[in-house]
């Protein structure tokens, strides 16, 4: 991985190089010749007039003409030719041509009055041709050809790409050295995290990973530190629910043996005192079958949410059914059961599990409550969800344990809920309930003042 990480940083610096070194030197070379060409223009617009002034194709001050025009071609590398308005060449620095005729495209154009520049990329020369004309430029007398060779700028782009070839190989070797020392930098703590996750696989959580250095990083090592603590709690909770449940199905049964053995180690048991044993150990086996079904019905609640059988339910009806339900337990302990409806609802639910839910948070209410107290359901809705929220009168949860009462076989008064006969695993099989509609659950509870449970749900079922 940190080869190919060099690769990459090495192509994605290095690359623009090239690239704006060929831009760069072909844009050199023709600011150059663009130059050039304008140079030889106003030589020529130079020497046309001196050649009208002269009165050059008369015969007079040819001399003169002819030794700067020759001056001229040796300062631009550039064959220079006189024409006259005959097509006759009166004038070749070179000497060759004096006598001949030129008739060329750019000849032709050029006694029309246009000035004719041509790049000849092959022959490497830049080629004008420019009218001479009488001064008051009514009147073309000849024309002026120059041929300039493009060798001493080539030579100068040359210059320019070696230096340019040096300085980015520097830039290269550098880069690769940065992206060395970079993908070393990045790379080291990204293989403490890999070492960790490793360490992890083998089913150690204790060691947590710092890295320093960029934000990123930092984020990294909290992500990682946070998903840690969740996988240490996981663990936790995983080995205290094996402990529990071991405890919890191991109690019954150990006190079903007791009284077994008792009723057998004892001759001529009196009728009535049988009687009292068998009670007792029908007592245990309910406890026991009331763990179990609580134990399946968790693992069901564990389940994926395409399990949950959706259908459309009156909540107000549902929440009158549970509350009739649970009268005659609330009146042994002489609490009043309170429902308040602030308009109908109709929600796409699991009708089943949503009703377990809710006795669950009402039985509580009635089971953890004061003689004489009361126990509060009041259900309201708006355009997206509807609530439900179940207060109670009763003995309250320490703020200390409230984050903790929906773990399973958690209890904040194990003496008084094996009493009332909870198993611990009411709240977290109601709280798998609403998490499986999309819903949320939340807690408000004083010690001796009675708690408040609120339950969101979606009036929509997400498909």
């Amino acid at each position: 991985m940190q080869l190919w990480l060099i690769v990459a940083l090495i192509v994605v610096t290095i690359s623009p190089l090239f690239i704006m070194r060929f831009i760069a030197l072909e844009n050199v070379e023709a600011q150059l010749r663009s130059k050039r060409m304008d140079e030889l223009s106003s030589y020529a617009l130079i020497l046309s007039n001196q050649i009208m002034r002269s009165n050059y194709f008369a015969g007079d001050n040819q001399e003169s003409v002819n030794n700067d025009l020759n001056q001229s071609a040796s300062l631009y590398n550039a064959r220079i030719l006189i024409v006259n308005s005959d097509y006759k060449i009166v004038k070749d620095n070179y000497s060759t041509l004096d006598g001949t005729y030129s008739v060329s495209e750019e000849t032709i154009r050029a006694m029309l009055g246009t000035e004719v520049r041509y790049y000849n990329e092959a022959d490497g020369m830049l080629e004008l041709a420019a009218p001479i004309t009488s001064e008051d430029k009514q009147t073309v007398l000849g024309v002026l050809l120059f041929y300039s060779s493009t060798s001493d700028i080539v030579k100068t782009c040359q210059s320019i790409s070696s230096s340019y070839t040096a300085i980015t190989i520097g830039l290269a070797v550098l880069c690769v050295v940065l992206a060395g020392s970079m993908a070393y930098v990045f790379i080291k703590p990204l293989k403490r995290v890999t070492d960790s996750i490793d360490h992890m696989a083998e089913g150690h959580f204790d060691e947590e990973i710092h890295l320093r250095g960029f934000s990123e990083l930092k984020r990294i090592s909290d992500s990682f530190n946070t998903m840690l603590n969740k996988l240490r709690k996981l663990e936790n909770s995983r080995q205290e629910f094996v402990s529990n449940v071991s405890h919890e199905l191991k109690t019954p049964i150990t006190s079903i043996k007791v009284l077994a053995d008792s009723l057998n180690m004892q001759e001529n048991v009196p009728n009535e005192v049988y009687k009292e044993f068998m009670r007792d150990i029908v007592e245990e086996i309910d406890r026991e079958n009331s763990i179990i079904n609580d134990l399946l019905s968790l693992v069901k609640m564990d389940k994926a949410v395409a399990e949950l059988n959706i259908s459309e339910v009156n909540i107000n009806e549902m929440l009158e059914l549970i509350l009739k339900r649970l009268r005659p337990l609330a009146s042994q302990r002489n609490i009043e059961l309170v429902l308040e409806s602030f308009r109908p609802v109709m929600a796409e639910c699991d009708e089943v599990k949503l009703n377990l839910a809710f006795t669950n948070l009402v039985e509580n209410g009635i089971k953890y409550n004061v003689a004489g107290g009361w126990v509060q359901v009041s259900l309201n809705a708006d355009h997206k969800y509807f609530y439900v929220k179940v207060a109670d009168s009763g003995i309250g949860i320490p703020e200390a344990n409230q984050d903790q009462i929906f773990e399973r076989f958690y209890r904040v008064d194990k003496a008084r809920s094996r009493e009332t006969g909870g198993t611990g695993l009411g709240l977290a099989i109601t709280q798998n309930i609403v998490l499986m509609h999309d819903g949320a659950i939340k807690v408000s509870s004083k010690e001796d003042e009675g708690s408040v449970f609120v339950v969101r749900i979606p009036l929509k079922h997400k498909k």
